[in-house]
């Protein structure tokens, strides 16, 4: 029901200081989740410690409107969170216990508050399937049988604790403020999920780029740590975004400059369209090549293009943003499907396929 007996067993444990300096992930833009149907909101934002500010509001007076902030894990957590205890309404009690979700719950280690009236065979009902001996009472604090509260705001300390325990899920701890509304476990895990992906990340940024590079993932230093291409041949800029296994973000600055124009065409120059799908191909080489703990030494060679459509001419001064999504990736082959655009506009998509190989 809480977690007072783990941090009671932690602490008679020895504690053993290692060699390896923890890894913490540092929150560095506002990382949100939100579900408007049933007005849950929860934000991450970027702080010089992990805290938590949780705000819920139920239907029913023993519970209400309660609020609590966790300023400090270390100073906070043992005495003013372990021992929150779980809880629910008694409306709740008999569809929890046929979904299996309470198989020790009972009295003393949960708190049920009451948000109805209770007949007398439902209670003898609720005693047969806790297999309590003891009678059962409404009590006079709004909780079954009377339980007093650990704390006066019991139920949102909880949720706080619920809060601490998903975010382990991670496997790393954050420093960042976590202000949450009416979450519960599954909204918890969809935002870990999320902070996941931005964990990851900056795990390659910090594999890859030395300097952090405002608006971007990878300027032009980190992406030549990842692709083996040159001027004049390198044919992306920057990475803007990136989600690993996933797909990628890229732009490419399309200037006079580029020595195709110099013959394509002297009166009228525009970006050969094959140009623009290598643009595409090295945008997915490094969503591929950023899993490889050796990129150098590998190459993507593209082994098929299909349902390509040049839309619309490229000219010098335009950007080129590239989209590539993975479609499919079995051992060492994989299938994309790339977009390029100018503005909003569509000027290029096409399905590539892949394959890895030695360099």
């Amino acid at each position: 029901g809480s977690a007072i007996e783990f941090v009671k067993a932690l602490k008679k444990a020895v504690i053993v200081e290692q060699d390896i300096p923890q890894d913490v992930l540092v929150i560095e833009k506002i990382i949100q989740y939100t579900d408007p149907k049933n007005g849950v909101d929860v934000h991450v934002l970027p702080a010089d410690s992990f805290r938590i500010t949780f705000m819920i509001d139920y239907p029913i007076p023993a519970i209400g409107t309660q609020y609590s902030a966790m300023y400090s894990l270390t100073d906070e957590f043992e005495t003013d969170y372990a021992s929150a205890r779980t809880f629910c309404t008694l409306s709740e009690v008999e569809h929890l216990k046929n979904m299996g979700l309470i198989k020790g719950g009972n009295v003393d280690n949960a708190v049920v508050f009451i948000d109805r009236e209770i007949e007398k065979d439902e209670i003898n009902r609720l005693k047969s399937m806790f297999n309590i001996e003891n009678d059962i009472v409404l009590g006079q604090r709004g909780t079954l049988n009377g339980v007093e509260l650990r704390y006066y705001n019991e139920a949102v300390r909880h949720k706080i604790l619920d809060l601490i325990g998903d975010f382990a899920l991670l496997g790393v701890p954050i420093q960042g403020h976590v202000i949450a509304a009416r979450s519960g476990h599954g909204h918890n895990v969809n935002l870990v999920k999320k902070i996941r992906k931005e964990y990851e990340k900056i795990l390659i940024r910090d594999k890859f780029q030395k300097t952090k590079v405002s608006g971007a993932l990878f300027d032009i230093q980190g992406i030549e740590q990842i692709l083996p291409h040159r001027y004049p041949f390198l044919m992306v800029d920057r990475v803007l975004d990136m989600t690993p296994g996933e797909s990628v973000t890229a732009i490419k600055n399309v200037t006079i400059n580029e020595p195709y124009f110099i013959g394509h065409f002297p009166k009228r120059k525009v970006m050969p369209g094959v140009m623009i799908i290598e643009a595409l191909a090295q945008a997915g080489g490094l969503l591929l090549l950023n899993t490889i703990e050796h990129p150098q030494q590998k190459l993507v060679l593209f082994t098929g293009l299909d349902n390509v459509r040049w839309r619309k001419q490229v000219t010098p001064g335009d950007q080129l943003r590239l989209y590539v999504k993975m479609v499919q990736f079995r051992l060492s082959v994989c299938k994309m499907k790339a977009i390029a655009y100018v503005n909003d506009d569509i000027v290029v998509e096409a399905e590539m396929m892949a394959s890895i190989t030695d360099y």
